[in-house]
Order: C-alpha cells, then sequence, then structure tokens
C-alpha cells in the first residue's frame, strides 16, 4: 500500500537523531492537530522537500557534535526554506553547523531545571510566562550562538537555553518541550506550529477515516482481502475500517495459536460475530507449539511464529480463493521499534506484523494503520462504533503469551502463565483499575526457587507481575498497585496456580527496559 498521508494539508517532518522522545515529539504535534512524520536523520533534503512540509524538527538525540560520525542533517535545512525547530541535540548540531561554539560542560543537567526567558519578543515563547520549569538531558551546551542568532532563555545555571534567527526561521531549544515535565510545553510547541510554521491545525481522524476508506477502496478494488483478527484493538479497527470500505470482499481468519489467554478464543469469536464481520476460525495450536518446542530466544519465537502465522494464513486464503492482500493492524510505534533506515537506527525488537514477515509471501499487505500512534487508532475505533470490551483492552503482543512465557514454551508451563494472568487481571478489575492502566500482565520465569506449601517443600518457577501506565506505549511508567492488591494476586497465584511458588513485581520502568520482557 503506498503512503497513506499523500493526502495530507499540511506535515511537519520530524528527524530523528536517535532521541528516546523523538515518537513523543510527533505525538505531541498530532495532539496539537497537525500531522508529523517522523524521517531518519540523514534522510536526503530532496526527500524532505517532495513532502512539502510546513516546518522541520530535529530531534534530541544521545550523541556530540564534537563527535566524527554523530548524526547530522542536510544543510539545506537550514536554509531558511522552512521552518526548523532544534530540540536538546538538535539545539547544538544548529549551532555546529552554523558556525557557533558547542562544549562540554563543567556539568551535566538532567531532569527538572528552570529556565528564564530573557527575550520575551520571541515568537517562540509567545504568551509563555518565566520562569518556567523544564526537563534537561544534556551534557554538551551552546557556548557561543551562530553570527545572527539571539539568545531567548537561559537556565538558572546561566546556560543558553534557547536560542533563534528570524531571517533564517530557525529556533532552538537546549530543554524537552514534548515531555510532561515541561511546563507550558504544550505552548511552546504551539508557537512553534502556528505563529511561526503558519500551519492550521488540519489533522482531523474524522477526515483520515474518510481518506483512507477512499484509499483503501482505490488500492484494492475488486480485489479479496484477508485479514488478521487477534482480538486487540489494532486488528479489530483495521477490519472494521476495511469492511467500511470493501465490504464482503473482506475475509477474516482467527488464528487460535495456542498462545493466546484463558478462553480468549470463545470471547474474541463472540465479538466478531456481534460486529457482523466474517470469520474463519482455524485452529493451529498444534502447528505453533510443535514449532517452538525447545526454542528459548525471544526473537527466534517471534520470527517462528511470523513465518508460521503467514503460512496458515496463505493455506486458509487458497481455500476461500482469490484473496490477493493481507490486512495487518500495525501501527506507528511498530514501525518505529522495528528499526528504520538511519545510520544509527537501532532495532528494539522485531513485530510479528512488521519484522517477522517471511521474504517470500503470496499475499500483498495492507497496512492501513500503520501511520497512527495508538491513542489515534483507539479514537478512529470510537468513531467506527467498535465496542469498549475492544477498544479499552490492555495490548496484547502478536506473538501472545511467547513473548511472555520466558525460556522453553510448554502446555504445561503456559497453562500455569494463562492461570496466574487471569488472577492478576481478575484482581485488578476489582479493585476499579483496569481502565486505568495501559497494560497488565503476567510472566513466566525459567528461574525455579524453593518453597514450602502445607509443610512440603516445593521446587517450582516464579511468576513476574508487571503493570504500567502509558500515553502511546513508547514511554511508560510502573505502576504503583495497592500493596494489598499484590497481596491477595500474590496469595492466590501460589495457593491456586499449579507450577508456580513465588510472586514479583516489575518496578522498572520505558526506558530503560521495554513493556514486554521478551
Amino acid at each position: 500500500m503506498g503512503n497513506s498521508t499523500s493526502a495530507i494539508e499540511e506535515k511537519v517532518i520530524v528527524l530523528d537523531c536517535g532521541s528516546q522522545y523523538t515518537q513523543l515529539i510527533a505525538r505531541r504535534i498530532r495532539e496539537l492537530g497537525v500531522y508529523s512524520e517522523i524521517l531518519p536523520w540523514d534522510t536526503p533534503y530532496e526527500e524532505i522537500a517532495q513532502q512539502s512540509p510546513k516546518g522541520i524538527v530535529i530531534s534530541g538525540g544521545p550523541s556530540s557534535v564534537r563527535e566524527e560520525d554523530s548524526p547530522t542533517v542536510p544543510e539545506d535545512v537550514l536554509s531558511g526554506k522552512v521552518p526548523v525547530l532544534g530540540i536538546c541535540y538538535g539545539m547544538q548540531l544548529i549551532a555546529h553547523m552554523l558556525g557557533g561554539v558547542v562544549k562540554k560542560g563543567p556539568f551535566a543537567e538532567y531532569g527538572k531545571a528552570t529556565v528564564n526567558v530573557t527575550d520575551p519578543n520571541a515568537d517562540i515563547f509567545y504568551g509563555v510566562s518565566s520562569p518556567l520549569q523544564v526537563w534537561m538531558s544534556h551534557w554538551d551546551y551552546v557556548e557561543q550562538p551562530p553570527k545572527g542568532f539571539k539568545v531567548a532563555a537561559r537556565s538558572e545555571s546561566g546556560m543558553i537555553a534557547s536560542i533563534y534567527n528570524d531571517d533564517l526561521n530557525v529556533w532552538a531549544l537546549q530543554f524537552h518541550p514534548e515531555v510532561w515535565h515541561t511546563q507550558q510545553g504544550s505552548k511552546i510547541l504551539e508557537n512553534f506550529l502556528f505563529k511561526i510554521c503558519k500551519c492550521k491545525g488540519l489533522w482531523d481522524l474524522e477526515g483520515w477515516i474518510d481518506m483512507m476508506t477512499k484509499q483503501i477502496k482505490e488500492t484494492v478494488g475488486q480485489d479479496k482481502v484477508i485479514c488478521g483478527l487477534s482480538g486487540g484493538v489494532d486488528s479489530t479497527v483495521a477490519a472494521v475500517l476495511t469492511h467500511k470500505a470493501i465490504g464482503d470482499n473482506l475475509e477474516c481468519i482467527f488464528v487460535d495459536n495456542g498462545l493466546l489467554r484463558m478462553n480468549e478464543a470463545q470471547e474474541v469469536l463472540k465479538v466478531y460475530e456481534d460486529l457482523h464481520l466474517k470469520v474463519h476460525a482455524v485452529d493451529a495450536r498444534e502447528e505453533f507449539l510443535s514449532a517452538l518446542k525447545g526454542v528459548t530466544d525471544p526473537e527466534r519465537k517471534r520470527k517462528i511464529i511470523g513465518e508460521i502465522f503467514i503460512r496458515v494464513f496463505e493455506k486458509k486464503a487458497n481455500e476461500i480463493g482469490g484473496a490477493k492482500w493481507l490486512l495487518q493492524g500495525t501501527v506507528y510505534p511498530d514501525v518505529i521499534e522495528s528499526g528504520k533506515k538511519g545510520k544509527d537506527a537501532a532495532v528494539i525488537k522485531s513485530h510479528h506484523n512488521v519484522g517477522g514477515l517471511p521474504e517470500e509471501m503470496d499475499l500483498k499487505v495492507l497496512e492501513p494503520l500503520r501511520d497512527l500512534f495508538k491513542d489515534e487508532v483507539r479514537r478512529i475505533g470510537a468513531m467506527l462504533d467498535v465496542p469498549e470490551v475492544i477498544l479499552k483492552r490492555h495490548p496484547f503482543p502478536g506473538p501472545g503469551l511467547a513473548v511472555r512465557c520466558l525460556g522453553e514454551i510448554t502446555p504445561e508451563r503456559l497453562d500455569t502463565l494463562r492461570k496466574a494472568d487471569k488472577i492478576f487481571l481478575e484482581e485488578i478489575r476489582k479493585e476499579g483499575l483496569y481502565d486505568e492502566i495501559w497494560q497488565a500482565f503476567c510472566v513466566l520465569l525459567p528461574v525455579k526457587t524453593v518453597g514450602v506449601m502445607g509443610d512440603v517443600r516445593t521446587y517450582a518457577e516464579i511468576v513476574g507481575l508487571r503493570a504500567v501506565s502509558s500515553q502511546d506505549g513508547m514511554t511508560a511508567d510502573w505502576v504503583k498497585l495497592p500493596m494489598e492488591l499484590l497481596d491477595r494476586v500474590s496469595r492466590r497465584i501460589c495457593n491456586e496456580v499449579p507450577g508456580a511458588n513465588r510472586v514479583v513485581y516489575d518496578v522498572t520502568s520505558k526506558p530503560p527496559s521495554t513493556i514486554e520482557w521478551e
């Protein structure tokens, strides 16, 4: 499927220099009503210019402009043709490229800091009160701005916190306006988008539905489409959207891969029946579990599952006959985390619907949601009348329990994990916390510990509990669950679940960890 954003009237490009916050920048811009797209820092300017961006943001990153081979951007980006905002590393890069002086500071500035606006006439700070609390994350600093640049703000320590050049239409901030910790960060981004870039705020999800429905019709024509339904938000919204576009030419397949949660297959199929989707249920449990026997490496698990998943699809598609397209619920974080082009692009993990596809495949891929963040997908689902039981469901990985059952996968270990997971979610729902949590689940660790139950020595595995809060899955904080809740969950798992005799709670945020354990 071609570029799904070709019909978008205004766009801001975010050039990724490796910051953990790059996706957050793009998401904040969209929240303000302007479509944003992330490109690698080494994208040729001709490719950037083809998209006619209203503005360009240069992200932060872990590198130093004083190092060889550090990320840089095409010189034409700073030629004044398009308004530019540099954030953190982006500010240092702008100063470095245009003749300023960047040095390593006598100390680092990490975390909360206070910034004083020294030039209230700077458009970037229009309507922003001073001083303001911001979020810093840097060691290098701009000692001397390039010729023609003015200083707009300084940190409490006296370091330059913002510079700009009206003539070049280049603006830069040493702090991160995109994170929640920065006061008035949204106002600063608003100023860049609407006062400096002259955007109108045309990014409208209802308009996107109409545009995408039309594009699916044009792309698919009279071809038949096969959709893999998992019961999750992404695949369901993709299916309902595509059904709206092509009606009965969409044939859905639900694969029971033996890696689902307890009673999940029956519950999901009932929902799809209510949505009037044409669904073919395939029992492939034995095929998946046989292929995964003895496999412990998480990447191998994902590749195996992706391979079999597509083969099962192809077989069923041949039985149905005439299918030419495979519809997938790939979303933007999947695309980002599965690696982008660019010399510094790092693959965090392969996703079953991005990196796990076999090289040879009989079906073309249709991914209408690939440019959307998770919260945007949920909002579109609501507009398409997808029930809340799906829309409010916690994210579930494509490879299912395979990436939560660490180590070797066996029917017995999966059974242990399913029972523990069911207890954890039951207790969270009883506490009224399910809708407040982004994702909660159990993992089963391939580590046995000694326990005592009824004066009898036990030797069983550990269940890890994970609960995180997040906006879009790109960053996440662990949830401070009530101690009484954790106590109930631990007691129930140890008492009711064979194969487990110890429960631990994961208190790590993302970053440095990912949400899933594998």
